[in-house]
């Protein structure tokens, strides 16, 4: 039987497709890529991103399992009502993201989701756990804490097959392997819900969740 659930999102084209540099960040002068630039024409995407697009932090960023982040475009009238005096700071790519989308948020999109995106096909793998430097970016000291209680945190991907994206490709669900693991429900259960033992265990178990998540689901496992 067909999955309807996969005809709830229908093709979702790019608002913005970018790539970032190792740069200065902040007074310190911290390196960061979160800076990231539009780009105008064809991009090659393989199994560790878009070519050209950097991490200053390797542990933290990117790899098989984070090759490319994607924000969604709504969260940013969101945070622009929730702090207005930073509301020039809230425009696409500020939270570094790789894709800039409308239409898809940690509600709708699933863990294992898989999309065609231009010639390749992708993965969602994990939620974003927000960092540091967000405070930085957005020039708020609590802004990471702000981004974990709201949940408005993007998710990773993880490429199956590599190809060519242009800005103008289109995000096409094709399968939905974990239908009761929507992204929300998953940042949820490891940061906001973690003594619900029956969630931890079943996710633990999950083979579409990226490595790391899947340890820290053992590890809250463990403690219990």
């Amino acid at each position: 039987m067909p999955d309807r659930a996969l005809h709830l999102l229908p093709p979702t084209p790019l608002f913005s497709l970018r790539t970032g540099r190792i740069a200065p960040l902040g007074d310190e002068g911290l390196s960061s890529a979160i800076r990231k630039q539009p780009l105008s024409s064809l991009a090659t995407l393989t199994a560790l991103g878009l070519t050209g697009d950097e991490q200053a932090d390797r542990q933290h960023h990117g790899g098989p399992d984070k090759a490319l982040h994607l924000y969604p475009m709504e969260h940013y009238a969101a945070w622009c009502a929730e702090l207005p005096t930073q509301a020039a700071w809230f425009v696409a790519g500020g939270f570094g993201e790789n894709l800039s989308t409308s239409g898809l948020n940690e509600n709708n999109v699933c863990l294992g989701d898989i999309f065609c995106l231009g010639s390749a096909v992708i993965q969602v793998s994990q939620g974003r756990s927000p960092c540091s430097k967000l405070a930085l970016v957005f020039a708020v000291p609590d802004m990471a804490q702000r981004v974990k209680a709201s949940v408005r945190t993007g998710w990773y991907y993880r490429v199956l097959t590599a190809g060519e994206v242009t800005p103008e490709s289109e995000l096409t669900l094709v399968e939905r392997p974990c239908p009761a693991w929507s992204v929300n429900r998953l940042f949820r259960t490891l940061f906001h819900d973690a003594v619900d033992i029956a969630a931890l265990t079943a996710l633990a178990r999950v083979p579409e969740l990226s490595e790391n998540w899947r340890a820290r689901a053992v590890r809250r496992l463990d403690v219990r």
